[in-house]
């Protein structure tokens, strides 16, 4: 039986000062979740462990995301998180200081109902 998406939210995050990939991927997924309400649970009687969240998380050094940190941080469901190249980067010219900018995708997916 193949997964529907039945959700899916964008989010924006950032660390100003300690070029911290984790923590703006962070911010993002919080950005994406912090106003989803998912009522449909309990008016369907459905246990929300059913439900799988694919998280995929854009920056530029995807490689210093821990990505098993952010799973933790998911409220409901199955999750798993990917890091993938996006986001941005930018320097402040008048101390060199470099701001991370990342971007997240939160999809959550139900076993299709036939």
């Amino acid at each position: 039986m193949k997964d529907q998406r039945f959700i899916i939210e964008m989010g924006m995050g950032n660390d100003q000062y300690g070029q911290d990939y984790t923590k703006a991927a962070a911010r993002a997924i919080e950005d994406a979740i912090r106003h989803s309400a998912i009522p449909m649970f309990a008016a369907l009687g459905k246990d929300p462990k059913e439900m799988r969240v694919q998280v995929t998380v854009g920056v530029q050094e995807p490689e210093k995301v821990d990505c098993t940190e952010l799973v933790k941080k998911l409220p409901r469901g199955r999750a798993e998180v990917k890091a993938v190249f996006g986001g941005m980067n930018v320097t402040n010219p008048d101390d060199g200081n470099v701001l991370v900018i990342a971007s997240a995708a939160v999809e959550a997916f139900l076993p299709k109902q036939v």
